[in-house]
């Protein structure tokens, strides 16, 4: 025989509204991921020629390729941080740090080309716009993002945000390397820099949003 409370448990059951599946919140992420990427790499290539022998170079000078693959699973950590970071309970602690970690080694590449860099610095392939070419590209992607953690339950939105607009922004930063000029300390000034900015974009338009809708609620209750 049922006990009262579990009946009562049962019957408050029933009058829940039934909740949709967020799906697979990995698959969410690489597919944002890979549309991103492709839509970077495309609109890159449809602004202006990559720097030429770009992609030799990743080929034959083992550095440079380290230097690329680093970037490539920074992001791609980054970006299954920021989908999880929208699940309660979906990301660990562990993970984060992974991600950190990749990042820093990532960026501390150019750091250290700064003195020793991967591949001969030169001129070639230089984009005069490049650095608003990283913004404006890592726009789009941030925004799709956005529209896919809305769907789930972020219980921090603006640090959420600021995961997705690092992934989105550092995108082109990365892509910047084969399609720009190879020089350090143009690479952190005007690639690097520009994708760094990306999660503080990101947290002011979260911000924003919230800002508004907390005072749109607030005028529909007055």
């Amino acid at each position: 025989m049922k006990s009262s409370r579990d009946m009562l448990i049962e019957s408050l059951g029933r009058d829940l509204p039934a909740v949709r599946s967020i799906g697979n919140v990995d698959m969410m992420a690489s597919a944002w991921l890979l549309a991103s990427a492709l839509y970077v790499v495309a609109i890159i290539h449809v602004m202006g020629p990559i720097r030429p022998n770009a992609l030799a170079q990743l080929v034959s000078e083992p550095r440079f390729l380290v230097e690329t693959v680093c970037g490539v699973l920074a992001i791609a950590v980054t970006s299954l941080i920021a989908f999880r970071a929208a699940v309660p309970g979906a990301l660990n602690q562990k993970l984060v740090w992974l991600g950190t970690v990749l990042m820093v080694l990532w960026l501390a590449n150019y750091v250290v080309g700064l003195a020793s860099p991967a591949l001969e610095p030169s001129m070639h392939g230089k984009r005069e716009a490049c650095l608003w070419e990283t913004l404006v590209y890592a726009l789009p992607p941030m925004l799709l993002g956005y529209l896919f953690i809305r769907r789930l339950y972020p219980l921090q939105p603006v640090k959420t945000a600021m995961s997705l607009s690092l992934a989105a922004g550092m995108l082109p930063a990365l892509y910047m390397q084969i399609a720009c000029m190879y020089v350090p300390e143009h690479i952190l000034k005007f690639h690097i820099l520009p994708g760094l900015m990306m999660p503080l974009i990101g947290a002011l338009i979260v911000w924003v949003a919230r800002s508004r809708a907390v005072d749109g609620s607030g005028s529909e209750a007055r």
